[in-house]
Order: structure tokens, then C-alpha cells, then sequence
């Protein structure tokens, strides 16, 4: 498992994809593509890049239901990963981008599993975001199965956040509009319901599968909760918004 994470790790840094673990090790599990990502993260987090958060992937039944899995999966988010909101992503850096709106949550308080609930996450959360996550994968061409896109920590790439933090209290994120645009023009939209019937249940869901890890979401991580929407491939010169109904606006921008 050693010898796959590092592997994944050297896809992301010279920039190109891999073969699917999967087609080498069939009988690969979940939990143990679960120990690569972490064995990966283990290697890459320091001081100079900290953990920032963590990242929820396959919210909607749609992408489960692709995969054949029945429950959402986790990644990793470093500092280094972020991008100011209005800034520019370089496609260089990256192998096969695409680009998802989701709900981030920044955290005022530790929440470990199991037992946490929807209201318990309301209530250690600080504040929730506008926020882009741009998701590229190592496995070539996207050619993967759940074990894949695990091992390779969800295939995480950058995120993007929002310049305003609004609380809680009095929000129904479930019912929260998102109109997601690309170049001005109108890709789709979606309410918070999309992703597993309501952001904050993605967040309860993750805090509750960490702790078959020995791992606790803490506070002042941040938390992507899941795309509204499918994701959206970029091209050089592309401007990607998503407005969100009480929440503002959060953008970002596309270099080659």
C-alpha cells in the first residue's frame, strides 16, 4: 500500500495520470484505499502545509449510484491546496480539472463520531461559505472505481472560498439556491437538498465514518460538504461563479 501511495502522489506532482490501482489490485477494499490516502497524507502534511479541512465527494445519489456504492466518500484539504476567491488556476498544474460548487463549513468546535448528528454539526458550526472545489483525479482519464478515487484522496485538487461567512442560525441549508454560471452563462441550479438531503448531513456523516479511523474533525477546519452539481470541466480563459441564495458569491478564474 506504500508503493500506491507514492505512486499517487508522483502522478500529482509531475502531472501525469496513472493506471487505476484497481486494474492491478481487484480486489482492493474501501477501507483499505481509505490507508493509502491517509499514508499519502502522513507523507505530505507539515508545518509548511498544514491540513486545512477535509473534503466530502459522492453526496448525491447520482455519483453513488455510478460507482455502485451506497454512502459518500473523504479526502484531505492542505493549505497549499486554496485559492483566493477571484484568483487564477493555472490548467498546468493540474492533469484533468473539473470544477463543483458546494457549502463549506468552517467549524468553531471538535466533532468526533460516531453519534453525531445534523444538529450537533449546526451547532459546532462557526459559519458556512460560498465555495468552489476544483477536483482532478491521478487515475487516468477519470477511469475509476470507488477504491480509486479513495486512495487518491477523493481526488482532491484546490478549493476556493468565499469572502462572506454567514451563521447558521435561522438558515435551512436544505432549501439554500445555488444558480452555478460559467463565462457568465447559467450552467444549472440546484438547492441544498441535492447533497444528501441537507449539507450538514454530509458533514454528520463524515465526522461519524473518521472515527473508525481514530480521527475527529476539529474546530477551525474547514469542511466542503459536496457538490449541488455535476462537475464541470475547465478551459483556459474560463471564469466559474456560483451564487448562492443568502450566502454571496464565490469565482474563480482559468489560466492555461
Amino acid at each position: 500500500m506504500q508503493d500506491m501511495a507514492r505512486r499517487l502522489s508522483e502522478a500529482g506532482r509531475t502531472r501525469r495520470g496513472m493506471a487505476a490501482l484497481t486494474d492491478e489490485a481487484a480486489d482492493l477494499t474501501i477501507e483499505e484505499a481509505y490507508r493509502i490516502q491517509l499514508m499519502a497524507v502522513r507523507s505530505k502534511a507539515g508545518p509548511a502545509n498544514r491540513v486545512a479541512g477535509k473534503k466530502i465527494g459522492l453526496t448525491s445519489r447520482a455519483m453513488q449510484d455510478l460507482l455502485g456504492v451506497f454512502e459518500p466518500d473523504y479526502g484531505h484539504l492542505f493549505s497549499d491546496m486554496e485559492v483566493d476567491n477571484g484568483g487564477v488556476i493555472s490548467l498546468s498544474a493540474l492533469i484533468q480539472p473539473k470544477v463543483e460548487a458546494e457549502v463549506a463549513f468552517l467549524l468553531n468546535r471538535d466533532l468526533t463520531g460516531p453519534g453525531v448528528s445534523v444538529s450537533a454539526v449546526l451547532r459546532a458550526t462557526d459559519a458556512v461559505i460560498p465555495s468552489l472545489e476544483i477536483v482532478d483525479s491521478r487515475i487516468r482519464d477519470w477511469k475509476i472505481k470507488i477504491q480509486d478515487t479513495v486512495a487518491d484522496n477523493a481526488s482532491s485538487a484546490r478549493f476556493v472560498l468565499g469572502g462572506r461567512l454567514t451563521r447558521v442560525a435561522d438558515l435551512d441549508l436544505s432549501l439554500t439556491g445555488l444558480v452555478f454560471k460559467k463565462n457568465g452563462a447559467i450552467l444549472g441550479t440546484a438547492a441544498g437538498a441535492a447533497v444528501a438531503g441537507h449539507p450538514a448531513a454530509a458533514v454528520a456523516w463524515l465526522a461519524n465514518k473518521l472515527a473508525a479511523f481514530e480521527i475527529g474533525l476539529k474546530a477551525g477546519e474547514v469542511v466542503l460538504s459536496g457538490a449541488f452539481l455535476a462537475a464541470v470541466p475547465p478551459a483556459a480563459g474560463d471564469f466559474f461563479e456560483a451564487c448562492f441564495d443568502r450566502l454571496g458569491t464565490v469565482g474563480v478564474r482559468f489560466a492555461g
